[in-house]
């Protein structure tokens, strides 16, 4: 079987001070880290096993993963894996890139976010100029505030253009159509992103295909659905009771807001969108054929091409 993971361990840390993050600044205790390691290490241990499976793995720290040795070395030790397809992580791009050289650089991928106000331009420019220089793929984002605005433009005139830059809609931000329009001129895809999806009754991959995993193994559909209900915990990866809960399900939210979330819904064909880089935000093909891929996706988000 083929199973994407997206994997959030106990680590909480950052080194940025973003105002909407509740873990900006913050500074996990010595015995959370050691517990974090410690649960990344069994986590890969396992994912090295699944022999028989295809395997895809994004992490999704609530902190900054590559400023920490142990997520750098668990990178670079599943790319090189025969059986694991794509392998990535969210990250902030505060690190140097030196240690992508021991990664297999056809698995690798990094979903790099751009903070105006937590890092001067010219070193995150720095950043995906290296990453571009030793072959890495990657993806770089921007939140669709109005303050930064100027920012994206910059970034999108300095990176190649087939490096994709994506805007996500402010949380609890609405767009006319003339602001979301400049948005739109640098990201093809920012309709997708601009209103959350309908999704409550809607089929989605979550819980059949992908599905979220905590450090101690705790398998769920995805990170957004509520755990209160002991029905949506489907068991645990490391006694292998998460595979007889394994089937088609739909989403019992109102709507899906992020990207991790609503790129698993068929109904929005982003699977076509990002083939070989949905876990990193990396749309597939050569660029002409990604601005064709783009097109159609934004159209049918806006209600307006083939469903």
């Amino acid at each position: 079987m083929e199973l994407s993971i997206l994997y959030r361990g106990p680590l909480a840390s950052c080194d940025y001070d973003c105002g909407y993050c509740p873990f900006a600044k913050r500074r996990d205790s010595p015995e959370t880290l050691r517990a974090d390691r410690e649960a990344l290490e069994r986590f890969v241990a396992w994912v090295t096993a699944q022999t028989d499976d295809r395997i895809n793995v994004l992490f999704t720290p609530w902190g900054e993963g590559l400023t920490r040795s142990w997520y750098r070395r668990a990178l670079a030790d599943l790319s090189r894996l025969d059986h694991v397809g794509e392998v990535a992580i969210q990250t902030n791009l505060s690190s140097r890139a030196a240690w992508t050289a021991d990664a297999d650089l056809s698995s690798l991928a990094l979903w790099c976010t751009y903070h105006p106000d937590q890092v001067p331009y010219e070193r995150f420019l720095s950043r995906c100029t290296e990453l571009r220089e030793r072959g890495v793929r990657f993806s770089v984002g921007i939140v669709g505030l109005p303050e930064h605005l100027a920012a994206a433009r910059r970034l999108r005139t300095d990176l190649p253009a087939d490096v994709y830059l994506w805007v996500n809609a402010a949380e609890g931000h609405t767009y006319t159509d003339s602001e979301a329009e400049p948005w739109t001129e640098i990201d093809p895809l920012f309709p997708v992103s601009r209103f959350p999806h309908p999704s409550r009754g809607h089929a989605c991959r979550a819980g059949e295909t992908v599905i979220s995993v905590n450090g101690d193994g705790d398998v769920y559909r995805c990170h957004f659905v509520p755990r209160t209900d002991p029905s949506e915990h489907l068991g645990n990866l490391y006694d292998g009771s998460f595979r007889d809960a394994l089937r088609p399900r739909l989403c019992p939210l109102t709507q899906c807001d992020c990207h991790i979330g609503y790129v698993h819904m068929p109904e929005l064909g982003l699977y076509e969108t990002f083939a070989g880089g949905v876990l990193s935000r990396i749309p597939a093909g050569h660029p002409a054929e990604r601005r064709r891929l783009l097109s159609i996706t934004s159209a049918r988000a806006a209600g307006t091409g083939p469903q």
